[in-house]
């Protein structure tokens, strides 16, 4: 870690040294994006106040307990080319909490699991004929060969898929795989989020061709704690069980964001929820067309089945499902990755769904998920018994996942909004990569970077006559 950095005036700035004095810089939500974008700022001697409407930090990476043991709500690793998060916990000093290892992967397929770790799975991969499955192997490559995405963003992942690995592969490996993920939208998904996917998998081997992936010991809950304390330390306020409520705005800035009962004063403001939530916020504040633009942009929800079992299900960590009667994108045995003896034995089960707001299973109670899912289960893993699940966990996420359609890069709604002191960093904008803690920690930084250097156009706004706010304050 480089421990002099420059703050706006240009002398010299130690992260332990306290904060300016003056209005906050106001980040509003501590996912990765707002943490890391704090740990910019603090880094210049900002001062920096954190809103978080959850209990805890972390975003979609937040976790819960399992017994004295921490899990994530959503499956998550990171790959080895995941450089931007792997800098930040060497930053922080928490590098020897990080660790490799190799995963076996496998896909379900006419009632059959398919071991798909290494080049020579996929050359017993007996649901293809020979030459697709050379088709499939080469798909990899050829993707990591591109490197002008702009010239496949015209396309729809399903026809450059095919053209490149032919109509047989799209149908056995793909097609399952784009309608269990996207469900309605599974025609509309670009070919630059497909290609992505295949480059950074493809970038995340070792010699022997296996996929080698990384995990936080304790749970990505634990880096995000860890940062927090980090930040704390650095003088930032980090407020959770903050719902942001409104803004007040004078002369087309924001002097004060809102919280049930208090009202912040606010330098600037750096927005990192969803869209259609910042579109909420904004609404009768910026010109109409431009909240519209944030709302242009698609979102499928998640609900994701933990189940905690008193056995392991299989030997893969990373199951595909590439049968659309069962009703669930992917099953994850966590603890074929990280051991279970982490998890006090527990063998620990991810089942997950992206779907419609408004799609029956994500309407459904905790207890009728579960059941829901028992019997699939029992499809897939006949030996499996509802007597092996001791606990189980559902948990769900209503902005999930962004719909990268062909053109995206002309639908993302740029990172300066109409209120002159408002930016906005989401991972709707991390394109063309996809959502994932690695690059929200990127953007965090990099707009972070840019408020430094912008410092000097937010002046310290004027403070709110009162915590009502003004008529201009949008509750």
């Amino acid at each position: 870690m480089n421990a002099q950095t420059l703050s706006p005036s240009g002398d010299p700035a130690q992260s332990g040294d306290p904060p300016q004095s003056g209005d906050p810089i106001v980040i509003v939500g501590a996912g990765f994006t707002g943490l890391a974008a704090a740990y910019e700022l603090a880094k210049a001697g900002q001062r920096v106040v954190v809103l978080e409407k959850e209990p805890v930090v972390g975003g979609l990476a937040s976790g819960f307990k399992v017994g004295d043991f921490t899990l994530e709500r959503f499956y998550h690793h990171w790959f080895t080319n995941d450089v931007h998060v792997m800098d930040l916990i060497d930053e922080i000093g928490c590098s020897d909490q990080v660790v490799f290892r190799p995963t076996r992967t496998g896909m379900y397929y006419a009632n059959t699991i398919f071991r798909l770790s290494t080049p020579l799975d996929l050359l017993r991969f007996s649901a293809l004929s020979f030459v697709d499955r050379i088709r499939l192997g080469l798909l990899a490559l050829r993707a990591r060969r591109i490197r002008d995405w702009k010239k496949i963003e015209h396309m729809t992942a399903r026809d450059w898929l095919i053209q490149l690995a032919g109509t047989k592969v799209f149908k056995v490996v793909w097609e399952p795989l784009l309608t269990g993920k996207f469900g309605p939208y599974a025609d509309k998904v670009g070919a630059v989020w497909f290609w992505k996917k295949l480059a950074l998998r493809g970038g995340s081997r070792a010699s022997d061709g296996r996929e080698v992936l990384a995990y936080y010991k304790g749970g990505f809950s634990e880096l995000a704690e860890a940062l927090k304390r980090k930040l704390e330390a650095m003088g930032v306020e980090v407020r959770t069980n903050s719902a942001v409520t409104g803004l007040t705005i004078e002369d087309g800035a924001v002097a004060a964001v809102r919280t049930d009962g208090d009202a912040i004063p606010a330098r600037a403001v750096l927005l990192t929820q969803a869209l259609p939530l910042i579109a909420d916020l904004l609404e009768g504040h910026a010109p109409p067309p431009y909240v519209a633009s944030l709302r242009r942009i698609d979102y499928l929800a998640n609900i994701c089945l933990v189940l905690e079992l008193d056995r392991s299900l299989s030997e893969t960590y990373w199951l595909n499902v590439n049968d659309p009667s069962f009703p669930f994108v992917g099953v994850i045995e966590h603890t074929n990755f990280e051991p279970p003896e982490n998890y006090g034995g527990r063998h620990i089960v991810f089942l997950s769904k992206y779907l419609p707001e408004s799609d029956t299973l994500y309407r459904m109670s905790d207890p009728d998920v579960l059941d829901f899912a028992i019997p699939h289960l029992q499809r897939m893993f006949p030996n499996f018994e509802r007597a092996w699940v001791t606990g189980y966990h559902v948990w769900r996420a209503r902005f999930s996942q962004p719909i990268a359609e062909p053109g995206y890069s002309s639908l993302i709604p740029p990172q300066q909004t109409p209120l002159a002191n408002v930016q906005v960093a989401t991972m709707a904008q991390i394109y063309p990569e996809d959502r994932g803690t690695n690059y929200a920690i990127r953007e965090g930084r990099r707009v972070a970077k840019e408020l430094i250097a912008d410092s000097a156009k937010f002046p310290s706004a004027p403070e709110p006559a009162s915590a009502a706010g003004s008529a201009a304050t949008r509750p």
